[in-house]
């Protein structure tokens, strides 16, 4: 077998042809272009393409897929990659283990979605981003009246439409501010930004909400109480395929649900979860999770269950009923289900 592999920078790209059979193996280098990436790939004609998950990763694999070629996307952050304890490191290094882990079927892989999925997630990234600039810059005001000894009503009445305008009231255009006004000028430029984020916030989410009906997978996740758009639509773009996975203990992995493990001997100890996978899914999931046990029977029953009456155990509960709630999730996505019928399912065994 004749694999490419491929060192991706943002300008260059060191390459490494490699013959399986006796290890032969010659090095080169390109820009990083389609144009480029393209003519390499048609010259070398590989059974393999092989390189990391990256930015660029998306299309470069849809130009390999396009020439029908086989194509293998590492993941540089699995234990398996990551370079330790060596003298030398270079991007011909890093592409010839490439590809010599490659032949031995032994690199870490990352499942990589058509172009419509990639970027529905990253319509979704980009819209977590935006509520956390919103969370900061409503944090800096109310740093900003902290320090002028301005008080301002707490959680959600601080930014109802008559506080809004009370701030508004204090604030000065910062090209009319004095020296004795300063924090007035800072004020309406940290409102100007809340006003234009809160506007981008709301475009963003109704083309998702718009996303989200034509999708007959999200609109089946809510049906679940007390599970909304967002957390349907992040687990059905980032499961992507139910079918990869085999089982509910590969989907609370992928999460970074599941309880790290150190086996040694007669030892077998858990820690705290992995953390490995999607941060963005994972703590979606705990959100719904907190609010879910109020609207939804299953939920509430499941976290008292694992809760054993502790309130130390509030946090442990929690995550593990996240990490129940997505594997039901993954079922009904892979089953074509409503959550109707897996309440009565569970009905029908503890009769």
């Amino acid at each position: 077998m004749n694999i490419l592999a491929m060192d991706l920078g943002k300008s260059k790209t060191v390459f490494c042809v490699y013959g399986s059979k006796n290890g032969n193996h010659t090095f080169g280098k390109i820009k990083t272009t389609p144009k480029q990436i393209h003519d390499l790939i048609v010259e070398c004609s590989p059974d393999r393409v092989v390189f990391e998950i990256c930015s660029a990763a998306g299309w470069i694999y849809d130009i390999v897929k396009a020439l029908g070629i086989e194509v293998q996307i590492a993941n540089p952050s699995h234990q398996g990659w990551r370079w330790k304890n060596v003298k030398r490191k270079t991007d011909r290094d890093d592409a010839l283990k490439l590809a010599q882990l490659s032949a031995m079927e032994q690199l870490p892989l990352v499942h990589v979605p058509d172009k419509a999925v990639r970027q529905k997630r990253s319509l979704i990234a980009y819209r977590r981003k935006l509520v956390d600039r919103r969370t900061q810059i409503k944090n800096s005001i109310r740093a900003i009246l902290d320090r002028e000894g301005i008080s301002m009503p707490g959680g959600k009445a601080g930014w109802s439409q008559s506080s809004l305008q009370k701030l508004k009231l204090m604030a000065v255009r910062i090209t009319e501010i004095t020296e004795c006004s300063l924090w007035r000028g800072h004020l309406w430029t940290e409102l100007l930004q809340l006003e234009h984020i809160e506007d981008a916030i709301s475009e963003v989410t109704r083309a998702l909400d718009s996303l989200g009906k034509k999708d007959a997978a999200v609109e089946r996740l809510q049906s679940i109480p007390g599970v909304g758009p967002r957390l349907s639509e992040a687990i059905v773009a980032y499961l992507d395929k139910p079918e990869r996975f085999d089982n509910g203990k590969q989907v609370g992995s992928y999460a970074g649900l599941t309880p790290k493990q150190y086996q040694s001997g007669s030892m077998d100890r858990q820690g705290g979860i992995s953390g490995h996978g999607n941060p963005l899914l994972r703590s979606l999931l705990v959100e719904v999770s907190w609010s879910g046990i109020r609207y939804n029977r299953w939920m509430r029953e499941t976290y008292n269950r694992l809760l054993r009456g502790s309130p130390s155990r509030k946090k442990i509960a929690i995550t593990a009923l996240a990490r129940k709630l997505l594997v039901r999730c993954w079922v009904m996505l892979r089953d074509e289900r409503p959550w109707q019928d897996l309440e009565i399912e569970k009905e029908k065994r503890a009769a």
